[in-house]
Order: structure tokens, then C-alpha cells, then sequence
């Protein structure tokens, strides 16, 4: 398609969980008309008075006045199939990470919406270039990474597919702007930029709880280092059984060593929060994590039962294996070129995932250390822990050693 720019003022949501209703107030917010879908007809009424209820609580907090809140309803309206998204400019499906539902979704959509919409997947980790394969148009098919609450949080990854047109990545960038989100493009790979990286740190935390850590320790140490939470209190707030559910779908790392303390918890209905229990306690009605010994108790006999030899690890352990699993990962993304830069990496944990301010996020945190530094610790963990630790090329070649992340360009 010719079309050099994108003018985005219609779009639609498909699907009605959490991520769906905060996509839908994102758009609302801003001023686009959005039409909602749902294969479930009785979830899409609940999702409809869920934003109700959510814009009338703004009215309550003085944050909207009245007239605000009833012109952002206004903007929304169900849609009762795929037909009804015919004409709208973008088109945002957020179901849950099932890739052949996906491309079920992309198919029926390329036959119906009009040639110019923008065709967007919600996927925090899926490969984009795989939903766009069954599509005629490929250039206009983008990821579009919100997360959760997605009318709060403000980070956008805009994953760009290899045949994503130009037009299209400024067009999705300018929405997040209206938005108001901070947008990072990323590449399309398992992860993308932000959960790439967090696959590397949460594999650190759950092998120190096997090697001799407890899940309060392990928060206790990053959250002292300034994160907003810990991996462990992460979870219990997104859901244990997430990630446990998924890996029974996908058949596959379920007998995984590092997963077996979460495999446990889930077997005994600690799923976080929303259970009142997970790796930690909750009071009726609390979010506040109590420290619970029954859970240190199950993480003994979980490590004892898969042989480790338990000691003593301390904070600085925790937050090197933790901080430098970041780091080694990020330099990957950023030779392979799945970032710009080393600030859109560091934007991207600013934003989305609680890395302290101050610090200025992980890669600008490598570089005050510098690269020889960081190439010896990973090379000094290697050793300890095995080749998983083997430091990225572009902290461990010559050419970059002596310089910062800060100045890296990957050559076009």
C-alpha cells in the first residue's frame, strides 16, 4: 500500500479480560471512538460495567468531572461480530498468548477490515512475524505490548514485525503519544525487549531459592536496591498460576528445576493475591505481603527433594545475579538489534517494570560499573554457575570493551 501516513481516530479491542478493559480506557481517554468485541457476550456486559464503574470512581476522586466521564462511555460501544469492525482505522486484538487463536483472529480479520486499518496484537511475547504470515498485509501488522493496568502503567512496546511499514510504526507511536505512554519499538523476538530480560532475572531468583535464598530474601535485597517489588511479590501480584497454566497448555518446561517451588505453590491453590496466598500472606481484603514460614519450609524441601545442597546467600549475591542477568541479556538485544539504544532498554524497565528511578535503569547502571568490570563478574559466574552466564559479545569484544552501552549503534 502507497498510504504514507496513518490517521488513527477509530479503532477496535477484541477481547474483555483486564487487558482488553484497559486498552479500551486507553483509547476512550484519548478520544477515539472504540468498538469492543467478545466472543463471550456476558464477559463483554460485565467488562462494559467494570469501566463504568471505574470512571465513575475517577468522578469520586476529583481526578474527571461528570461530563468528562460520560463523553469517555460514549466513546465505547460493543460490537456484535467481526463485521461491525469493518471500517475502523486500527484494530487491537488482546486475547490470551495462544498463537493459533491469534492467527484465527488475523486471518478473519484481513478478509473484513478495510485495506487501510492497522491490524495489532497485544502479545507480550509471541512472534509478530507469525501473526502477520496469515494476513495480505503483512506492512500493516504491528505489536502493540500494553501493560497491566493498561490505562495506568505508561510503557508501550511497539514490536515491528520485519515487514511492518514505516508509516505504520509512526502512526502506533503517535497513539501512544495521545495516549500518553512512554513507546519503546522492539524488535520481533521471544520477549521482546521487556520480558526478554525478565526471563533471565526471575530464572536467577527462582535458582537461589533451590540453592538456599528464601523468597522474602531475594524481594527483600532488590527491593533495598530500589526496585518497586520484588520477583516473588511480582508474582503474587500478577498471578502464580499464570505462567503455571501456560507451560500445561504449551506441554513443555513444566519439569524444569527452577519452576518446581512455583509448581507446588500452584498445587496447593497459593496463586497470589487473589487466593490470599501465594509466596505470601494476604489478610481478607490486603495487599500487603506478610512473610509466611510455611512457604520457606516448602522451598527446603522442594531443593532438598531435587538434591541441592543448601547455604547461606546474602544480598550482594542476589542483586548481582539478578542486576548482571539483566545486563548480559540487554546487551544481546541490543547487538542483535532488537533495541535502538541502551535509553530504550533502560526506558523500558523505568516504565513497565519498577527498576528504581534513580539508578536510571540497568544498562546506565553497567555502564557506571564499566564493561571490563562486568565482563570479569560474568566470566567469574560462568565459572560458578555455567555457560548460560557467558558474557554477550558486545560487553566481551574488544572493539566495545573500552566504550559504554550508552554509545553502542548497531551498524545498519
Amino acid at each position: 500500500m502507497s498510504q504514507t501516513r496513518f490517521d488513527i481516530q477509530t479503532a477496535a479491542v477484541i477481547g474483555a479480560g483486564t487487558m482488553g478493559r484497559g486498552i479500551v480506557m486507553s483509547l476512550a481517554n484519548t478520544g477515539v471512538q472504540v468498538r469492543w468485541l467478545d466472543n463471550n457476550p456476558e464477559m463483554l456486559e460485565q467488562a462494559v460495567g467494570a469501566v463504568a464503574d471505574t470512571y465513575a470512581h475517577n468522578v469520586r476522586q476529583g481526578r474527571i468531572d461528570e461530563a468528562e466521564a460520560t463523553a469517555r462511555r460514549g466513546r465505547i460501544a460493543k460490537a456484535a461480530d467481526y463485521q461491525a469492525l469493518a471500517d475502523v482505522d486500527l484494530v487491537i486484538e488482546a486475547v490470551y498468548e495462544n498463537l493459533e487463536l491469534k492467527q484465527k483472529i488475523f486471518r478473519e480479520l484481513d478478509g473484513i477490515v478495510k485495506p487501510s486499518g492497522i491490524l495489532a496484537s497485544n502479545t507480550s511475547a509471541l512472534d509478530i512475524d507469525a501473526i502477520a504470515a496469515v494476513t495480505k498485509r503483512p506492512e500493516q501488522v504491528v505489536g502493540l505490548h500494553f501493560f497491566s493496568p493498561a490505562h495506568i502503567m505508561k510503557l508501550l512496546e511497539i514490536v515491528r514485525g520485519a515487514k511492518t511499514s514505516k508509516a505504520v510504526l509512526e502512526a502506533s507511536t503517535e497513539l501512544g503519544k495521545r495516549m500518553g505512554k512512554v513507546s519503546v519499538i522492539a524488535g520481533n523476538c521471544q520477549g521482546f525487549i521487556g520480558n526478554r530480560m525478565l526471563a533471565t532475572y526471575v530464572r536467577e531468583a527462582r535458582m537461589m531459592l533451590l540453592e538456599g535464598a528464601y523468597p522474602h530474601q531475594v524481594d527483600a535485597a532488590l527491593q533495598g536496591f530500589g526496585f518497586a517489588m520484588g520477583p516473588f511479590r511480582m508474582y503474587d501480584v500478577v498471578g502464580i498460576d499464570l505462567e503455571w497454566r501456560a507451560r500445561e497448555l504449551a506441554g513443555k518446561d513444566q519439569d524444569e528445576a527452577e519452576v518446581q517451588v512455583d509448581n507446588r505453590l500452584c498445587e496447593l491453590g497459593r496463586f497470589g493475591q487473589k487466593s490470599r496466598m501465594g509466596y505470601y500472606r494476604y489478610a481478607e481484603g490486603s495487599r500487603q505481603a506478610e512473610h509466611d514460614p510455611e512457604v520457606d519450609a516448602l522451598v527446603q524441601r522442594e531443593s532438598e527433594r531435587l538434591g541441592y545442597e543448601r547455604r547461606e546467600i546474602g544480598s550482594e549475591e542476589i542483586l548481582e545475579r539478578c542486576l548482571l542477568a539483566l545486563v548480559n541479556e540487554g546487551a544481546k538485544i541490543l547487538e542483535e538489534g532488537m533495541a535502538e539504544s541502551s535509553a530504550d532498554i533502560d526506558t523500558v524497565y523505568l516504565y513497565g517494570y519498577g527498576f528504581p528511578a534513580e539508578v536510571g535503569g540497568p544498562m546506565t547502571w553497567a555502564d557506571r560499573q564499566a564493561l571490563p568490570a562486568i565482563r570479569d563478574r560474568l566470566n567469574a559466574l560462568a565459572e560458578q554457575h555455567g555457560e548460560h552466564w557467558k558474557p554477550a559479545e558486545l560487553i566481551d569484544s574488544p572493539a566495545t570493551l573500552g566504550g559504554r552501552f550508552a554509545d553502542y549503534k548497531k551498524e545498519a
